[in-house]
Parts: structure tokens; C-alpha cells; sequence
């Protein structure tokens, strides 16, 4: 299957993108079918051959979201945004074993006596 992506260029802290057409199983930097242009996301600036781009989904190219969303405000294609969500890191999972020696602790603590003052 053919996808449409992103393939970053440039140098450290000042990235550019490609927008490259590609199997979806090389991995972004690697052989590509065709260039579609390209994106520079500190001046948001994009350079996308929107016939080529259409051409290459009416054929059936996928679009991964960050591209699909990039042409719907470029306006090559019109559509509904489609949402990018990162998942969140999960929790370290804390043993069991750790928790109940906490709560004895706890417990212990409340039960130390203190001495009583002589009256």
C-alpha cells in the first residue's frame, strides 16, 4: 500500500519536511516514490504539487494525519481535520508488596506510646 508522508530534512532544531509517496513499509527517510512536496514548519510555509498529490489519491494512496491535515489548510483537499493525539506515557505500576509495608509502617507509628509525665 502506498502512503503519503512526511520524511524530515534539515538540520538539528531547524527541521524541514518532504512530503514523499512511499510504501508504507520503508521507513520515512528511506526510498520514495515520487516527491510532493515539501514543509517548513518554523514559517509555516508549504509547497505541495496538488495535482500530483490528487492524482496519487485517486489511485489510492493513503494519507497519514499530519499530511492529510496540512492539505485541508493548503486547501487541496476539503474534508474535516482529523485529530493527532500522542498517547500518554502509562504510570509506573507500583508493587504490592511495597504498598503493604507502607501501611504497616503507618500503622506502627500511630501505635508508638509516649511517656506519660509524672504528676
Amino acid at each position: 500500500m502506498l502512503t503519503i508522508r512526511f520524511s524530515r530534512v534539515g538540520r538539528k532544531n531547524k527541521a524541514q519536511f518532504r512530503i514523499v509517496l512511499q510504501q508504507h513499509t520503508m521507513t520515512p527517510t528511506g526510498k520514495h516514490i515520487a516527491v510532493l512536496g515539501s514543509y517548513d514548519p518554523h514559517q509555516k510555509k508549504a509547497v505541495i504539487k496538488a495535482d500530483k498529490v490528487k492524482e496519487w489519491i485517486g489511485k489510492g494512496a493513503q494519507v497519514s494525519d499530519s499530511v492529510y491535515n496540512l492539505f485541508i489548510r493548503e486547501g487541496v483537499i476539503v474534508g474535516k481535520k482529523r485529530a493527532v493525539k500522542m498517547e500518554r506515557p502509562k504510570p509506573p505500576v507500583v508493587e504490592e508488596k511495597v504498598v503493604e509495608k507502607a501501611a504497616e509502617v503507618a500503622v506502627t507509628e500511630d501505635k508508638v506510646e509516649t511517656p506519660v509525665a509524672a504528676a
